[in-house]
C-alpha cells in the first residue's frame, strides 16, 4: 500500500520482505529515504537501523505499537522519525519531503566538513556531485580501520585531501602524517628519504638521518605516485608492507613499524603491470581498499561551487572581500573541461581575484587556455608523413610545456604534476627542448 501511494506521488520505491533483502539492495543501489517497520521477521525495525546508520540514509521507522520508550530508543538510534499506524498518508508525504530535504542538504553542502591542520592552511573535501559523495562515503567507512587505502585518479583531483581526511577521521589522527612524492624526488635519493641512513653509512653521511617511513610511527605514511617507484624499491616496499618493518641504510638492526599505509596514483597500475614496470604482489597488496576520485569534468555542479569557496579563501588573503562572480563568468566556469582539475580550477580563480576591478569578477577576468594555434610558418613539411609527424609532436609538446611552466611560474613539480609526466620526464623534456626560465 505505501509502495503504491508513494508511486503514484512520482517517487521510485524498492520493497523488501525482511532485512536481509533489504541489505542485499543496499548494497546494490542508492537511496535517499528508508521506511521501515518494526515488527519484522527475525531482526526488527531498530536492529535494522543500528545495521545500517553508518549509511547516513533518513529511517523512518513505523509502528502499530507505539510507546514513548520505542520512540525514545528509535530517536536515539538516529532515526529521522517514529510513527504509529495507521498511517496518514498526507501525514507520511510531508516527512518523505522532509527527509529528502536532509539528504539534499547534506549532498549539496560541503560533502566532508572535516578540517585538518596543514603546514600552510585549513582545508576541506567540497563537491555536491553524487560521483563524489559515493567515494567520500567510502573515506568515511575506511577511516576508522588499518586497512590500507589507494587513492586512484587524475593529476590535481585532490588525493592528497582525501588522504589526509582519511588519517584524520582515523584512530591515529592525532599522529604524524607524512607524506611523500616518489616522482618528485631524484631516484637515488628516494630510498634514503624513505629509510633513513646511519652516520657513515656512505659519503656524506656525517649524521644519523630519520627516513619518513620511521617518522610516521603511530600514525599514517601516504606513498603519493606509487606508480613511479622505481622497480629496485618495489621489492623493498612490498616487505616494508608486509613485515612492517625497516632497516635505516647502513644498519642491519630492524625497526618495528606502526603505521597506517595510503597510496596514490595518476596511472593505471594494471597496464603498468602488464608492461612490467609494476610488480603485480605490490599491486595486489596496496590495491586492498581503492578509492576513485572522480576528475572535474565529471563533477556535475561542482565546478561553481569549488570557485566560489577558493573565491572567499583567497580573496580574505588578498584583503579584497566581499568578490563575486558574474552570470558570463560563471557560465564560462561550466563550459572549461578543467584537464587539470582542481588544480587548474584554483589557479584560474586566483588569476582572476588579482585582475578583477571591483567586487565581481568578469568574463574577461577568467584566464582559460586559448584555442588551438596555428602552424608556425617555418614548420617544415618535407620527408615522409612519420618524419612530418614526429616533427609535430615535438612543436606541440615544447609549446605545452613552455604554456604550464609559464602558468605555474616555471614551477618544475607542478609543471609535472598537471603534465602528468614524472619530474624526471619533464627534467628530460626541457632539457632536449632547451626550454629555460628565461626564455
Amino acid at each position: 500500500m505505501l509502495a503504491s501511494i508513494l508511486g503514484e506521488r512520482g517517487y521510485v520505491v524498492k520493497t523488501a520482505e525482511d532485512v536481509s533483502e533489504a541489505l542485499v539492495l543496499l548494497k546494490k543501489e542508492n537511496f535517499h529515504v528508508i521506511i521501515s517497520d518494526l515488527q519484522l521477521p527475525g531482526i526488527d525495525g531498530i536492529g535494522f537501523l543500528k545495521k545500517i546508520k553508518h549509511l547516513n540514509i533518513p529511517f523512518i521507522l513505523l509502528t502499530a505499537f507505539g510507546s514513548i520508550e520505542l520512540a525514545v530508543e528509535a530517536m536515539k538510534e538516529g532515526a529521522f522519525d517514529f510513527v504509529s499506524k495507521p498511517v496518514n498518508p498526507a501525514y507520511l508525504f510531508i516527512l518523505v519531503e522532509k527527509a529528502l530535504e536532509s539528504t539534499r542538504i547534506m549532498r549539496e553542502n560541503i560533502i566532508f566538513k572535516e578540517i585538518y591542520a596543514a603546514e600552510l592552511e585549513k582545508s576541506v573535501i567540497i563537491g555536491s556531485s553524487p560521483a563524489l559523495f559515493r567515494e567520500a562515503e567510502k573515506l568515511k567507512h575506511v577511516a576508522g580501520t588499518d586497512t590500507p587505502v589507494l587513492l586512484l585518479g587524475e593529476s590535481g583531483t585532490g588525493k592528497e585531501l582525501f588522504a589526509r581526511a582519511i588519517h584524520k577521521l582515523s584512530p591515529r589522527g592525532g599522529k604524524p602524517f607524512i607524506a611523500i612524492n616518489s616522482a618528485s624526488i631524484p631516484e637515488n635519493l628516494l630510498e634514503n628519504e624513505l629509510f633513513g641512513h646511519e652516520k657513515g653509512s656512505y659519503t656524506d653521511a656525517y649524521v644519523r638521518q630519520i627516513g619518513k617511513l620511521e617518522l610516521s610511527q603511530g600514525g599514517t605514511f601516504f606513498l603519493d605516485e606509487i606508480g613511479d617507484l622505481p622497480l629496485n624499491l618495489q621489492g623493498k616496499f612490498l616487505r616494508v608492507i608486509e613485515e612492517k618493518k625497516i632497516c635505516r641504510i647502513g644498519s642491519n638492526q630492524e625497526i618495528d613499524l606502526d603505521i597506517r599505509f595510503i597510496f596514490a596514483t595518476n596511472i593505471n597500475l594494471e597496464k603498468a603491470v602488464s608492461e612490467s614496470r609494476f610488480r603485480k604482489d605490490l599491486y595486489f597488496r596496496i590495491n586492498v581498499f581503492p578509492i576513485h576520485l572522480p576528475p572535474l569534468r565529471e563533477r556535475e555542479g561542482d565546478v561553481i561551487l569549488l570557485a566560489e569557496y577558493f573565491i572567499k579563501k583567497l580573496s580574505r588573503e588578498m584583503k579584497k572581500e566581499g568578490v563575486t562572480l558574474s552570470e558570463k563568468a560563471r557560465s564560462t566556469l561550466k563550459g572549461y573541461h578543467w584537464p587539470g582539475n582542481i588544480r587548474e580550477l584554483l589557479n584560474t580563480v586566483e588569476r582572476a581575484l588579482i585582475t578583477c576591478n571591483g567586487k565581481e569578477i568578469a568574463d574577461n577576468d577568467i584566464i582559460l587556455p586559448e584555442k588551438p594555434f596555428a602552424i608556425p610558418d617555418d614548420f617544415s613539411l618535407s620527408g615522409n608523413l612519420k618524419q612530418v609527424a614526429s616533427r609535430a609532436v615535438r612543436l606541440v609538446e615544447k609549446m605545452k610545456i613552455e604554456s604550464i611552466l609559464k602558468d605555474v611560474g616555471f614551477n618544475k613539480t607542478r609543471a609535472a604534476e598537471i603534465l602528468d609526466v614524472s619530474y624526471k620526464t619533464l627534467l628530460d623534456k626541457i632539457k632536449e627542448y632547451g626550454i629555460s626560465e628565461e626564455s
